[in-house]
């Protein structure tokens, strides 16, 4: 039986010093951390990475805690998030409240309390289903193989031949878990998109066919070939591993 996992916490907060405090106490209660001083430092870590909670400052060097979350937002980027802050204006906590954050403390605070917090928006994370990577995808899923790789859900990552690991990002590996859970029939590019963005999605974007670039690069540089992961022009796609049908190319 695999170990419970360590939930990740995402610090995001400007003051070294606190920052690394606010580390080590969290480690202390049994939680892995990621600290990071600039929102664009965890944006991007957030792009291809997992965690489990944001715990976010308000005031950033580089743009609001605020605009950090609009961002997340706009790139589907769902996870629990408790602002940690000095400003303790009741428009700003209303504002954060409004906008998706989980809670709302303010300094100076103790760190007992704080870790009290965190472990009440994870155990309501997890009841919520807020482990997905995706839509489609949940970091507890298990591995499975794809044209002659192995795909890790739990860490999002992509193991080829000779036991080469690579990242891979969110999107691609939702794009390769509702493949491979339907194989040898036609994908239509629509059922793609709102299986792993959701169903408010714009079909229209060409975001689908970037990733999906994305996926044929990465096999090709290990020198594995997707000869079962054909496009069906004008619908959308199919992957027949067992080579049950003519469709596509």
């Amino acid at each position: 039986m695999r170990a419970e996992a360590k939930p990740l916490i995402l610090v995001v907060e400007d003051e070294v010093e606190l920052a690394n405090l606010i580390a080590l106490h969290l480690q202390e209660a049994g939680m892995q951390t990621q600290v990071y001083n600039r929102a664009a430092h965890a944006i991007k870590f957030l792009q291809r990475n997992f965690a489990n909670l944001l715990l976010l400052d308000i005031g950033l060097p580089d743009q609001t805690g605020f605009a950090l979350l609009d961002e997340l937002v706009e790139q589907d980027i769902a996870l629990p998030t408790i602002f940690l802050t000095g400003n303790d204006e009741e428009a700003s906590k209303v504002r954060a409240l409004n906008m998706g954050g989980d809670d709302y403390v303010t300094k100076p605070f103790s760190f007992p309390e704080l870790i009290a917090r965190i472990n009440a928006v994870l155990r309501r994370a997890e009841i919520s289903h807020d482990l997905n990577v995706t839509k489609n995808v949940r970091i507890s899923d298990e591995p499975f193989e794809f044209c002659g790789a192995r795909i890790n859900p739990e860490r999002l990552e992509i193991t080829f031949p000779g036991d080469v690991g690579e990242k891979i990002g969110r999107k691609e590996l939702g794009i390769l878990t509702h493949l491979n859970a339907n194989q040898g029939v036609v994908i239509t590019r629509k059922a793609l998109i709102h299986s792993v963005w959701g169903v408010h999605a714009d079909i229209r974007s060409r975001s689908l066919d970037q990733y999906v670039v994305k996926v044929r690069d990465l096999y090709k540089k290990h020198g594995l070939n997707l000869d079962a992961f054909r496009t069906v022009h004008g619908i959308g796609y199919i992957f027949d591993p067992k080579g049950i049908s003519a469709e596509g190319r």
